[in-house]
């Protein structure tokens, strides 16, 4: 298949191009920057540049690939503005959607995320609603989430794909990563939040699964929720960090269920944080 990855150059880009490529498939992904020209390339894939903001720059790239699918993986994170990161999910998502609807495009695979549930302590599945009346910056992010997955679903093929917080080399939770190095500060504390993760390799295994998967949304996380009192100190040791403070927190967050896509055959390399962790 002609695949088109929005967003190629970035973590998850990067793990998913070889898989894709190996599979037979023909890529073109795209990063905002010439500079990953090379990269993309070097990974397999044709690449394009494209602000997914400019909404003709938009329409020519997909264009031009005519894809078969579209698997949009944007994100916008480099200053860790949430605001960049919201505007991005709403326009960029719009965008891409139409976009496919203009070139007869009839599949789509998002990127989303699973730490939108509303608290609680049972393990939120897919038909769980999204946490509806959160206190800022919680309630832009939510908001923005809602308007991708709702474009996401005009068209007639779509998997929401809803990960935990990636972690593995070049995400924020790695060695040199933000929380890496927050971590190191002590600035890292262990609280009582509850948070699923997903190691990248194993998000980009789920990703080419979505290919076959049926439309709907999909819980993409690992077999372990857990509190920052268990996860931190882990997360700790594994970059180098000192033992982290403790803190109280009036966030406990929510477990996810994996439920549905381990049911979609996805197989987990990390089935848990900690030997996920392990490997940093």
């Amino acid at each position: 298949m002609r695949i088109f990855i929005a967003g190629g150059s970035g973590v998850l880009g990067r793990a998913l191009i070889p898989l894709l490529t190996a599979a037979g498939h023909d890529v073109t992904a795209t990063s905002r920057s010439a500079d990953k020209i090379s990269l993309i390339s070097r990974l397999g894939a044709t690449p394009a540049v494209f602000d997914a903001l400019d909404r003709d720059a938009v329409f020519r790239v997909v264009s031009e690939a005519r894809p078969h699918v579209i698997m949009h993986l944007l994100t916008d994170l480099s200053s860790g503005d949430s605001s960049s990161n919201a505007r991005l999910r709403v326009t960029g998502s719009r965008n891409l959607v139409d976009a496919a609807m203009c070139v007869g495009t009839h599949r789509v695979i998002a990127e989303s995320i699973s730490w939108v549930y509303r608290p609680g302590a049972t393990p939120a599945t897919e038909e769980e609603p999204l946490d509806a009346d959160p206190a800022e910056p919680r309630r832009t992010t939510i908001a923005a989430v809602a308007a991708l997955e709702s474009s996401v679903r005009e068209l007639p093929e779509h998997v929401v794909l809803r990960f935990g917080q990636l972690y593995g080399p070049g995400t924020w939770y790695s060695r040199e990563g933000r929380f890496g190095r927050d971590a190191r500060a002590g600035r890292l504390p262990a609280t009582d939040t509850v948070t699923s993760f997903i190691h990248t390799s194993d998000a980009a295994r789920a990703a080419v699964l979505a290919l076959a998967w049926r439309s709907g949304s999909y819980n993409v996380v690992d077999d372990e929720p857990a509190s920052g009192r268990e996860w931190v100190p882990g997360f700790a040791t594994a970059v180098g960090a000192p033992e982290p403070a403790v803190v109280r927190s009036g966030d406990i967050g929510r477990p996810v269920s994996n439920a549905r896509a381990r049911g979609g055959g996805l197989v987990l390399r990390h089935a848990s944080w900690r030997d996920g962790f392990a490997s940093l």
